[in-house]
């Protein structure tokens, strides 16, 4: 499954790069809105295809004739109960007819925002020229988690730092956790790999961006079916691999007039593809 994951991940990512690239001549915050305004009137269209427009037409006529019927006949109390009762019916019918094909349509959007947060949620590290006079604290803090069975294999773990990238603490090991951390600072702008090195000769990496922009953005690498999901930008880790998850913190991004970080991402996400799809219900002849 995660397999399947890791190759649509690959497709999603080449497919938004050739979209985004010349919105975002437009700028970033630009770039953002309409590619979110954009897949919510494609949603709209996949929920004309698949949900029962005309049974969603004909549950709100319903309902508007029951409210109807309890205004006309207010002083008759058996007669409003009964339209009472009718228009709840009508409703969980109106629900149903709605929700279902909202169902489906709730994986493309996953995928969809998931690839908008790691362009746009993310500022890449600080560059800091001088790391001798950086004080600890100020630098970026590399987690490493191992799997259950493999913690004990924390205590040789290395941590291979390229150039470009220094240490500001010494690495901390954990074997009965499972867990090391380290605090590194950036001295030169750029992509760098990290390696990730374990005794019974495991190596991974990780990518960390300082000081430049980069297409994506990605601060968590792991082995989880879930993380392959939220985090498209890296592939997770094999299954037979000891490491669980390497992660540090990316500063939050600079949109401008629209709020940054994973926050401002899913706000302005939900905000633009529903903003967009509103306008166009009545011309696309969309029942909702």
């Amino acid at each position: 499954m995660t397999n399947v994951i890791d190759t649509l991940n690959r497709a999603l990512t080449a497919a938004f790069d050739v979209v985004l690239t010349p919105l975002e001549a437009l700028g970033r915050p630009l770039a953002l809105v309409l590619a979110s305004g954009v897949f919510g009137v494609l949603a709209l269209l996949v929920f004309k295809r698949i949900s029962h427009q005309q049974g969603i037409k004909a549950a709100k006529n319903k309902i508007k004739g029951h409210l109807i019927e309890i205004r006309l006949y207010q002083d008759d109390l058996a007669v409003v109960a009964r339209a009472i009762g009718k228009v709840l019916a009508r409703n969980l019918q109106y629900l149903a007819y709605n929700f279902g094909p909202f169902v489906p349509l709730a994986i493309p959007f996953v995928f969809v925002l998931a690839q908008l947060v790691v362009r746009y949620a993310f500022a890449p590290v600080p560059v800091e020229p001088v790391p001798a006079q950086v004080m600890p604290g100020r630098g970026t803090m590399l987690l490493v988690t191992l799997d259950a069975e493999h913690a004990g294999l924390a205590a040789g773990l290395r941590i291979e730092l390229p150039d470009g990238v220094r240490a500001l603490s010494p690495l901390v090991r954990n074997a009965a956790r499972g867990r090391a951390c380290q605090e590194v600072v950036a001295s030169r702008a750029g992509t760098h790999e990290i390696g990730f090195v374990l005794a019974n000769g495991e190596r991974q990496t990780k990518r960390l961006v300082a000081g430049t922009l980069a297409r994506t953005l990605q601060p968590e690498r792991s082995d989880g079916l879930l993380d392959a999901l939220l985090w498209p930008a890296e592939e997770r880790f094999p299954a037979e691999s000891a490491f669980a998850k390497i992660a540090f913190r990316y500063p939050d991004s600079d949109l401008g007039w629209l709020p940054g970080g994973v926050g401002g991402v899913l706000i302005v996400f939900l905000v633009a593809s529903m903003a967009f799809g509103f306008v166009m219900l009545k011309p696309l002849g969309i029942e909702i």
